[in-house]
């Protein structure tokens, strides 16, 4: 609406009527609507013509409008993990720029709190919902940072921190509201504030995106018995300081204690966390609620089940093989084309490798190996991704799969690698009839191999048939042991007999 006699043009979602309309009218694509309505957003946030109850009405009400459109797109997201990357990254940069506006905007209307701006009853009675409201929001920005490995902003751990403290500060970190109307439930800004610094303190940088997800659900059901306090204890692995723009730390105590120090944990959830896995173990049902729109399976919630049983114990996880120094460069080719392109050149050099990388090899042990990773691609580098390694003036590839990333900063990346083998070979087998080729690793026990192969190749009771030096090899499949975007990893048992 526009004043005729004078003023300041009052913003359009002034109006609740013209708010309806505008909100009601936004198109159906689910990116386009996104889009309008995180310019609505920044618009409302940035207003500063709007009172303070209008304005968190305006968010509110745009923020409810965006709710089953993130829904409907974060279902795509998930629902397979080999998406074309124009479609990912399409979904990525929606959903990402979705929350990241929605964080700033929330943030900044709770900041007039601070900064002591006049306000009615009526905007104070809507405090506890707008704290729960952003909180969600910050913690949903951190969330789809972390499913892209970082580098994830301090900005936004200073705003989550801030607003927390702001709860505590007016007697409100427990004030229960609905934080959504059309949604089931109850929160309060206590339980927003743990489901995202649990989620932050249960590396998501070792889960496949998918994973990393369903980790965030588990939290979000466990987080009614989480646990936070002011004074440190042994059942405590983690702390911050709600005065600083940092990420919570694993510590027993926390060096330099100010008033702003919390320390976190499981609490009871880590028992009843522990005795889910046991369910699962046995052969229990995965939840219907769990399952989701991902089709996720019984080995799949029991990776991420022990994950977090890992991550939230109180005692760090010793390390299997000691960590030696080093600084080594390698070339390194990505994914099971580009690995089975090097594995059949006979001397094939990775610094004349079509598409290799050059990565610098800061430490390693007897499973595997850590490394620096300058100029990151965000294309494919990922948890679960298969790689190729060779040592500079080496003429060997080593086999591994990426199993941790964590962007240090836009053009620095840090990556933890688990060797799957020091030596594989091209495997050309008959699969059902059809010619296929896989990368054999053999395995010390007799009798016993590893097969990469392409995904759907695999059948539970399809045997592999393979003809070299004048004797027919037999792989009598075991099951699935591993799965990226673009390979499987399974165990079969090896036998030999003459042509």
């Amino acid at each position: 609406m526009i004043r005729l006699f004078g003023g300041k043009p009052e913003h359009p979602l002034a109006d609740p009527k013209e708010a309806r309309r505008i909100l009601g009218a936004l198109p159906e694509d689910g990116f386009k609507a996104l889009e309008e309505l995180e310019h609505w957003l920044e618009s409302a946030g940035a207003a500063e013509t709007l009172r303070p109850e209008a304005r968190v009405q305006a968010l509110f009400a745009v923020d409810e409008a965006a709710q089953p459109r993130l829904r409907r797109l974060a279902r795509e997201y998930f629902a397979s993990e080999r998406l074309s990357r124009f479609h990912e990254n399409r979904l990525w940069r929606a959903l990402h720029g979705y929350y990241r506006q929605a964080g700033i905007s929330f943030a900044g209307a709770v900041d007039l709190f601070v900064q002591g701006a006049k306000a009615g009853s009526e905007v104070r009675a809507m405090l506890p919902a707008l704290l729960v409201r952003t909180l969600r929001n910050l913690g949903q920005h951190l969330k789809w940072m972390h499913l892209r490995y970082g580098p994830i902003d301090p900005g936004t751990w200073a705003a989550l921190n801030g607003v927390y403290a702001l709860a505590e500060a007016r007697g409100l970190a427990h004030a229960r509201v609905a934080p959504y109307p059309a949604l089931p439930g109850e929160s309060t800004p206590q339980l927003e504030f743990l489901r995202a610094t649990m989620f932050s303190a249960s590396a998501p940088d070792c889960l496949r995106p998918a994973e990393a997800d369903l980790a965030e659900r588990l939290i979000a059901t466990f987080a009614p018995k989480f646990a936070i306090a002011g004074t440190p204890a042994p059942w405590f692995p983690f702390w911050t300081d709600l005065g600083k723009a940092m990420a919570p730390a694993r510590s027993g105590r926390g060096d330099g204690a100010s008033s702003g120090t919390r320390w976190f944990g499981a609490g009871a959830a880590l028992a009843e966390l522990e005795a889910f896995v046991g369910c699962i173990e046995a052969g229990g049902p995965v939840p219907s609620d769990l399952a989701g729109a991902t089709g996720t399976d019984a080995e799949i919630l029991l990776g991420v089940l022990r994950h977090l049983v890992r991550a939230w114990s109180p005692l760090p996880s010793e390390r299997r093989s000691r960590r030696h120094a080093v600084k080594s460069r390698v070339a390194v080719i990505h994914g099971f084309d580009g690995v089975r392109s090097v594995l059949g050149k006979a001397d094939a050099l990775g610094s004349e490798a079509a598409g290799a990388e050059s990565w610098v090899v800061e430490n390693v042990s007897a499973g595997g190996f850590g490394a620096a990773v300058p100029q990151p691609k965000d294309d494919w580098l990922r948890v679960g991704a298969l790689v190729a390694l060779q040592p500079e003036g080496g003429a060997n590839w080593v086999l591994g799969v990426v199993r941790r990333v964590n962007r240090t900063r836009a053009r620095e990346a840090r990556v933890g690698i688990e060797t799957l083998a020091r030596s594989a070979e091209l495997l050309r087998f008959d699969a059902g009839g059809a010619s296929e080729e896989g990368i054999l690793i053999r395995e010390d026990s007799a009798g016993s191999a590893r097969i990469l192969i392409a995904p759907g190749v695999y059948a539970p009771e399809q045997n592999l048939e393979s003809r070299r030096e004048g004797r027919i090899y037999l792989y009598l499949p075991q099951g699935i042991v591993g799965r990226g975007e673009d390979y499987d990893l399974v165990r079969y048992r090896e036998m030999i007999r003459e042509s």
